[in-house]
């Protein structure tokens, strides 16, 4: 046990609360967290299963008679509780007065004051911006512009990470939208195409072509696909690849994860069989972890699955003349991190939109998942079992079909190995949620003790934070345990996680966890009594590239969620610094 938390502990005595909130508390409470927390007991607010009730008792325990309801203290953590409630629903701000009406709503007699409380504490932070200018000037006779009233700067409140990363996104966007020329003219652009698909024997359609000249003329595009468009895409790569070796320029291919690096790498591989790719995907935490030449067009994919705070990072690396461009399914999730990045971008109406559109059949699955972007969830014809309906009748017996899947039946009838299925699950707990899908699936490819901190060599493991070389979300297997876990990722490469929180078990994951990575074969597994809504269900099919199966242990209430629950809106500022930056 670390000096940390043994101090964190001792404090934690005085006020009756749990022991086991000291490893988190020192995390989030760093460099000082006992001194801190000895100061201001409801900093306990800082942790998401801490209720305002039990800080109020812990504070009261702790500071007797001077714990008041109106103590500066609790005001500020309050504020900053509300606001983190909201970041974890995916809003990056909220707006004044919809915060302190929220903040009203504690029994807060005077919100205004609570929250200058919160930003003098540094609980949150505060951004004003105006509306859109407007440039249709009225006119009166004679010539003279009548000059509208200014309107009051709109305010919005925001923790400091969550907020400054959109701030900084933002400022990052505009730098490479007034900084970036066309890579080359339009007839060029054209020749070099027709050129890049004759080279590599490729056909593309009309709509993907008119897609990549716009990428090639404007600084940002988002540039819009549907499920099964992955072979068009990496079409589309191979085109933009020979646009930046003819410009000379570069280009990097980047993916939220190393799962879906590996997915794009084997699509470009099946395009060119034994020829080399003249681009290699790689995930966000490699590019950013190493030293990347400086790339004249830089390509995001699954780009609905990147927050502010990461799609912030990614376009701070990237050089002023670079073309961005957005690769997105407008119909998946959003992002389980703060924000709506793509959907402001293109609302913003700074970036340039566009589409990638296949025209070949579309397979079983794309056919299921755009039936289930309309509302719909139909019986689908898959002559090659590229889709197979499980149904169960309990939490339990849809577990029993979920091992069975992984370790029999897609390896021995589809010849997918056991180690390319993922489990993709819309709960944590539960007979079919992801601990005891992971207990299971543990049991019967990998058995043991747990040697490792819970983990034994071999087994699947998921990252849920960042570190040299890997992210969040990235899946792989313990291959050794030296001075750190060793980590043998989906795309091959080998990092070294010396966090243990870091690791989770990673046969089963959450459609949270899930988004923004691709495999071969995905269990998707609809859980009873768990609401299900259509974006859910859609990122959880389109996680997968040749097959899924789906465990309905939901009495029907899987159709009658995607026919009728649609994502919460998110409250973000990106769009207005984007349109008044």
């Amino acid at each position: 046990m670390s000096e940390a938390v043994e101090k964190v502990l001792a404090v934690l005595d005085r006020m009756g609360a749990p022991h086991a909130l000291a490893p988190r508390l020192v995390s989030a409470l760093s460099p000082r967290p006992a001194a801190e927390l000895d100061a201001n007991p409801w900093l306990l607010l800082r942790l998401p299963e801490v209720t305002v009730e039990q800080a109020d008792y812990c504070a009261r325990r702790h500071l007797g008679e001077a714990a008041r309801p109106d103590d500066p203290r609790r005001l500020g953590a309050l504020v900053g509780h509300t606001l983190r409630t909201a970041a974890r629903r995916g809003h990056t701000a909220i707006e004044e007065k919809r915060l302190a009406t929220v903040v009203g709503q504690l029994g807060i007699a005077d919100p205004r004051s609570a929250l200058e409380a919160a930003v003098a504490a540094e609980e949150i932070a505060l951004f004003e911006g105006g509306d859109e200018a407007d440039d249709d000037f009225d006119f009166e006779e004679g010539g003279v512009p009548e000059v509208p009233d200014l309107p009051d700067p709109e305010r919005h409140y925001a923790l400091h990470d969550v907020g400054h990363a959109e701030q900084r996104l933002g400022e990052q966007l505009l730098r490479l939208i007034g900084g970036s020329e066309p890579i080359m003219d339009p007839m060029t652009a054209a020749e070099t195409l027709a050129a890049a698909t004759t080279e590599h024997g490729l056909a593309i359609s009309e709509t993907t072509r008119e897609a990549l000249l716009t990428a090639t003329m404007r600084p940002v595009t988002v540039v819009h696909h549907g499920p099964g468009d992955q072979a068009e895409t990496a079409r589309a790569l191979l085109c933009l690849a020979a646009i930046a070796r003819e410009s000379q320029v570069g280009i990097a291919v980047v993916t939220p994860t190393a799962p879906t690096a590996a997915a794009v790498n084997a699509d470009l591989d099946r395009l060119l069989g034994a020829g080399e790719p003249p681009v290699r995907a790689v995930s966000l935490a490699a590019l950013l972890s190493g030293e990347p030449a400086p790339a004249g067009i830089v390509v995001l994919c699954e780009s609905m699955s990147l927050g502010v705070a990461r799609m912030a990072d990614l376009v701070s690396a990237c050089v002023d003349d670079a073309h961005l461009v957005l690769l997105a399914d407008p119909d998946q999730a959003p992002s389980a991190t703060p924000g709506r990045v793509v959907v402001d971008v293109a609302a913003s109406r700074t970036a340039h939109v566009a589409v990638v559109a296949d025209d070949a059949e579309p397979s079983p699955v794309a056919v299921l998942a755009r039936a289930v972007a309309e509302g719909d969830w139909p019986e689908v014809e898959a002559p090659d079992r590229e889709v197979v309906r499980v149904p169960a009748a309990s939490g339990e017996e849809a577990a029993h079909r979920v091992t069975q899947l992984v370790t029999d039946s897609i390896p021995r009838a589809l010849g997918i190995g056991s180690d390319q299925v993922q489990v993709i699950t819309c709960r944590e707990d539960g007979p079919a949620g992801a601990r005891a899908l992971n207990a299971a699936c543990k049991e019967r490819l990998n058995p043991g003790p747990g040697a490792h901190g819970g983990f034994d060599v071999g087994d699947r493991v998921v990252l849920t934070a960042g570190g040299p070389g890997y992210g969040p979300g990235d899946t792989g297997h313990l291959r050794e345990v030296t001075e750190g876990a060793v980590i043998e990722l989906t795309d091959g490469t080998r990092v070294t996680v010396t966090d243990p929180s870091a690791l989770r078990p990673g046969w089963a994951v959450s459609v949270a966890v899930a988004h923004g990575s691709r495999w071969p074969a995905v269990v998707a597994v609809f859980p009873p009594q768990v609401p299900v809504s259509r974006p859910q269900a859609y990122t959880a099919l389109t996680r997968a590239t040749r097959h899924v199966s789906v465990v309905d242990a939901t009495d029907g209430a899987l159709e009658t969620g995607v026919r009728e629950t649609l994502a919460p809106d998110r409250t973000t500022r990106l769009a207005l610094i984007l349109r008044t930056g």
